[in-house]
């Protein structure tokens, strides 16, 4: 087990997203077998977003009404809940009043079910100075209201200041073999530097390297993906290289292209000077998260494996749409 703020967390965790944010959601009974069968597979650090879904239905209420009917796991589940944006212009807002509001709005969804064990703006609000976020934030960690403060989505630079500001448990960035960049620019040598860790999103490339989609018309017609560069059909086919290199690994190994996938995230923390890193694929099925939540060794020859791969290859197109900030 590895620690966040303190509290033990298994080695993969569950990103919540796509059980509420979405066209047509899941039934909430699913999603309730989803989480449970999330628990009884280890996977108790579970990340969700204030945003992800209407107020009437987003990660949190789904959780309230979740924690109504187990309340005894609220205590075996550490959540990371993502706010600090406008809910309707969608737009990062970390001024004292916009971080009071997001952060009030968000413990009172839960109805004092559990607390909000590390809280994150979403993107960093780049007209607030980090000392006016950071110091309303503080203010309710020491009241008791959430447990700690964790970045999401930010560059190296970001992560340097905050710690001047904050104690900083978790930093939130993609990291997949699509998207290496946090392995190249910085932000794990900085959780390194400062012993915090690196929860990875999206380990599986938003579903691409599980092997299923293998064209555009493949996403569902609801689909935010459709409007996602990497998805395009001009870069579907060159992306696939990857997917297919993948399959082959996995498929020596006895496990699932995801099951490598995740586990490949999972096992950079072996290497030299990398924070431990804790990859969170999201899953809308108890079958997925079973899948999700296997273990795999990634051995040296797996990582030599993966490494030639990656340097003959370039991923096609950016990770987010181009009004989508990143890196902030």
């Amino acid at each position: 087990m590895v620690q966040i703020g303190g509290q033990e967390v298994g080695p993969i965790g569950l990103g919540l997203m796509g059980l509420t944010w979405r066209a047509n959601p899941v039934s909430q009974e699913l999603a309730f077998e989803t989480l449970r069968t999330a628990l009884e597979n280890g996977c108790n650090l579970w990340n969700g977003g204030e945003f992800y879904g209407p107020p009437e239905y987003n990660t949190l209420v789904l959780l309230e009404r979740y924690f109504e009917r187990y309340p005894e796991d609220a205590e075996k589940v550490v959540v990371n809940i993502k706010g600090g944006v406008n809910l309707k212009t969608f737009k990062a807002e970390g001024d004292a009043e916009g971080t009071r509001r997001t952060v009030e709005d968000s413990t009172a969804q839960l109805k004092g079910r559990k607390k909000i064990d590390q809280f994150e703006f979403a993107r960093r609000d780049q007209k607030a100075p980090m000392e006016e976020t950071f110091g309303v934030l503080n203010e309710f960690v020491k009241a008791g209201k959430i447990g700690g403060v964790a970045l999401s989505e930010v560059r190296a630079e970001t992560i340097h200041e905050a710690v001047k500001h904050t104690k900083v448990v978790a930093v939130e960035v993609e990291l997949s073999m699509f998207t290496t960049d946090p392995l190249e620019n910085g932000v794990a040598a900085a959780c390194a530097q400062y012993g915090i860790p690196l929860v990875a999103y999206s380990p599986i490339g938003r579903g691409l390297l599980t092997g299923q989609i293998r064209k555009f018309d493949d996403l569902p017609k609801d689909s935010m993906l459709r409007t996602y560069p990497r998805f395009q059909p001009e870069n579907f086919e060159i992306n696939m290289q990857l997917v297919r290199k993948v399959e082959e690994l996995a498929a020596k190994k006895g496990c699932t292209p995801a099951q490598f996938a995740i586990n490949w995230v999972r096992a950079l923390s072996n290497r030299p000077g990398m924070p431990t890193i804790i990859p969170i694929p999201g899953a809308t099925t108890s079958v997925r998260v079973e899948e999700n939540s296997r273990v795999i060794e990634i051995t040296d020859d797996d990582f030599a494996a993966v490494d030639t791969i990656l340097a003959k290859f370039t991923t096609a197109g950016d990770r987010y749409p181009e009004h989508i900030p990143r890196n902030t």
